[in-house]
């Protein structure tokens, strides 16, 4: 367990729903759309398809189309790997591999920076020999004895991009699948996961073969599985009520460090953490709102709320540590390793063999800093090194290479690689590469950089970083053409709600450019700075018509203004920042964001025709919201994979396992607060509504493709003008499953908003 997210926050207090009281369904005229594979429905999705496809796939969209699927196709891209024992693992889709291969090379082969891959999986060739589609999402490898290779991986494979997923017991040496009918693992499609316990044994929690689920689609038991048994016959070791989310068992094979977990995750917020001891469950004692981390002698922990503990309470956000051992047998003095402030959250963290790397943000611009646990410090438990590594408004993560790569075999800092840990990365295949980190850098217009670094403590004291760069992707835009700024709006309630804007350096400030405005809201999730060739290509560097009519000159052509808005809901300043949008308080988000829309029109960047907003999932609530709430300030919206439908949100797919950030309809005082922010019953006769383009799939097993198509079909049916429709047919919630739906997805989305706001010629 070497490196663990800041989870999302907790949601303790919800009331569970009264069935006899439970609120009754409005009138619901496209209910029939919610039969996902009927013939009837689909034969609705293609004519919609059709029609949108008329409308948008002109010259224009084709030649758009090829521009973006070059930059997702592009053979220069950076090859992200993962270490493995002394092999870096890598996927890579291109136009000659669209379903991907998974392939391997050496760390002097990778470093050469043309590396030899060694191909393992072919996913084309599968596809086409098995006849089925598959997606690749991920390998979980068995740890190997001592000294040996690892070569034993458990494959998920989605068979329509989907969370479901078929794991399969893949031989990386003879590169083939295990053959069932020898003992190798094959688990059916179903949502869960799946952990290695030994070489003949895995944790496996499932929906397949009779194992029952949770309300939310989810696994309720967690159970053994040996080779050779089914998992209906499996013995079960760990089950949840049916009202919680989801059961999850995994194994910690770290050498020393052995231990079986048990997560019950409560709610998406929620959850129970027990280790088994002497064939028994123990529950670690902590608020279900407390997150967890184990890593060899240390728990982790991240209160979502404020936690006292003693004497000592705990802000939100912070992040404490205690001797898991000690914890365990009672121990209740937590050592402070981080304390937020109103600038500053903790977003994820990972170990190296000697030290902690804390990824921050300060006004969602990155900060690094290195722990070191064996050195005390002032203001935290242990001393902490800011790594000189992030330039203002960029997002910079590092994260360990493999903590587990101690070639010496001691505990001491010396590593074997001959540069006594203070030198660049060693040319061998990196022996003793555990205090080796990975960073990787991007920016709205800077590509991104991996460096590959070494942390060692400094005989002055704190951490010395020596590194270098291992990869720099593609320019696919004229970056220096462009300009990065951030700005605060102020919100209703007086919150400074920053965001960020990307425009060229000559922007005029007339209120005529073509402005798209993207957010998301939810979940603790944070909008960071990400380079991307598709937007600078689709949206910076497209260009307006002249606009003929004007006295003298034609007004010179213009480029495109792309804006990412920082909303409550978020993770951009923790916790707090994510509660004060939960559920009755959701309003927050939708407020934050037209503020920002509000302040981009009266700073005269944009007018409400030139407008546009985008958002996917969460964000697609969010630009349903402001569709229906205020459309006054926008001229398009796109609106992709969303929930529209709040009433019956929680009975559609994954739904109910979002009650803790929405709340429950079936609550009749809480769908008082629900009805307010749900677009499908917000709609109204005689409101001048922006041209709107609502985006699914109808493999999204998570929040599925019905609410998209309702809410597409009531506003049609009321005869609102200039609203369309797609459905891809596989993708999952990615709405893609490979670059080139990926590319024809972010064509149509951009081109849409390309056509109402700058259509017109500005």
């Amino acid at each position: 367990m070497t490196t663990t997210e800041a989870a999302p926050p907790p949601e303790s207090d919800r009331p569970a729903a009264d069935t006899a009281s439970a609120t009754p369904e409005p009138v619901d005229e496209n209910i029939w759309l919610e039969e996902i594979y009927g013939e009837e429905q689909l034969a609705w999705v293609r004519e919609q398809n059709a029609r949108t496809e008329e409308l948008l796939e002109d010259a224009e969209y084709t030649a758009l189309e090829g521009s973006i699927l070059e930059v997702l196709d592009s053979t220069d891209r950076i090859a992200m790997v993962g270490k493995h024992g002394d092999w870096y693992y890598n996927f890579w889709k291109d136009r000659d591999n669209p379903k991907g291969l998974w392939r391997r090379t050496s760390w002097d082969s990778y470093r050469s920076g043309a590396p030899e891959w060694d191909v393992l999986l072919d996913v084309d060739a599968l596809s086409a020999a098995e006849g089925q589609e598959w997606v690749f999402h991920g390998a979980n490898f068995l740890r190997p004895a001592a000294g040996e290779p690892h070569r034993l991986a458990l494959l998920a494979l989605s068979p329509d991009g989907g969370d479901a997923n078929r794991y399969r017991e893949f031989d990386v040496e003879s590169r083939h699948f295990v053959d069932p009918a020898a003992g190798g693992f094959d688990l059916p499609t179903a949502k869960g996961n799946a952990s290695w316990l030994d070489a003949d044994t895995l944790l496996v929690s499932s929906t397949a073969e009779g194992l029952p689920a949770t309300t939310s689609s989810y696994a309720r038991t967690g159970v053994r599985l040996r080779r050779g048994e089914t998992l209906a016959t499996a013995e079960r070791l760990f089950e949840i009520p049916e009202d919680h989310m989801m059961a999850l068992v995994a194994h910690d094979s770290t050498p020393g460090f052995e231990r079986t977990f048990a997560v019950d995750w409560i709610s998406f917020f929620e959850r129970t953490t027990s280790v088994l001891r002497g064939g028994r469950w123990v529950q670690l004692d902590v608020p279900v709102d407390v997150n967890l981390s184990a890593h060899r002698d240390w728990l982790l922990f991240r209160p979502q709320k404020d936690w006292t503990v003693g004497a000592a309470t705990h802000p939100a956000g912070s992040l404490l540590a205690a001797p898991f051992e000690d914890f365990l047998a009672g121990s209740r003095e937590p050592s402070v390793l981080f304390a937020p402030d109103a600038h500053t959250s903790l977003q994820s963290w990972s170990w190296t063999r000697d030290f902690l790397l804390l990824n921050l943000l300060r006004d969602v611009s990155s900060e690094i800093r290195v722990l070191d646990p064996q050195v005390p410090g002032t203001d935290t438990a242990w001393a902490s090194t800011v790594l000189d590594a992030c330039p203002p408004l960029h997002d910079v993560n590092a994260y360990a290479v493999d903590d587990e790569d101690n070639a010496s075999g001691s505990d001491d800092d010396t590593d074997d690689d001959g540069t006594d840990g203070v030198g660049p990365v060693a040319d061998q295949e990196a022996p003793g590469a555990g205090n080796d980190f990975w960073l990787v850098a991007t920016g709205f217009t800077t590509p991104s950089t991996l460096t590959r670094g070494t942390l060692k403590r400094a005989a002055r004291g704190g951490v010395d970083s020596t590194h270098e760069v291992i990869r720099t992707s593609p320019s696919f835009f004229n970056e220096d053409a462009y300009e990065v700024q951030q700005h605060f709006a102020v919100s209703k309630d007086g919150t400074r709600v920053p965001y960020f804007q990307v425009a060229s350096r000559d922007l005029v400030l007339d209120g005529q450019n073509p402005t798209q405005l993207s957010g998301y809201g939810g979940f603790e999730i944070s909008r960071t700075p990400a380079y991307s060739g598709a937007v600078g290509r689709a949206w910076l560097e497209r260009r307006t018509r002249e606009t003929a009519g004007h006295e003298g000159d034609a007004p010179p052509t213009r480029g495109g203004v792309y804006v990412v808005a920082n909303i409550r809901g978020g993770g951009e300043y923790g916790p707090a920042w994510h509660r004060a949008a939960l559920q009755e308080k959701r309003h927050r988000a939708y407020e934050d964001f037209a503020a920002v829309a509000a302040d981009l029109i009266s700073r005269g960047v944009t007018s409400r025709e030139r407008l546009g907003c985008v958002g996917g999932s969460n964000g697609g609530l969010l630009v349903g919201n402001m569709l229906t709430a205020y459309p006054e300030l926008f001229g398009a919206v796109s609106c992709g994979v969303p929930l529209l439908d709040m009433r019956r949100y929680s009975k559609l797919s994954a739904g109910y396992s979002w009650i803790a950030e929405y709340g429950d309809p079936d609550v009749p005082e809480q769908w008082d607060f629900i009805k307010t922010f749900s677009p499908y019953h917000l709609l109204r006769d005689g409101v001048d509504y922006p041209e709107t383009f609502i985006w699914t799939a109808t493999s999204d097993d998570r929040v599925g493709p019905v609410q998209a198509r309702k809410m597409a079909a009531r506003m049609q049916a009321m005869g609102i003008p200039n609203v369309w429709f797609h459905e891809a047919l596989e993708g999952g919630h990615a709405g893609a499953s490979d670059n080139r739906q990926a590319a024809a997805l972010q064509s149509r989305s951009q081109h849409f908003l390309w056509r109402a706001l700058a259509g017109r010629g500005a």
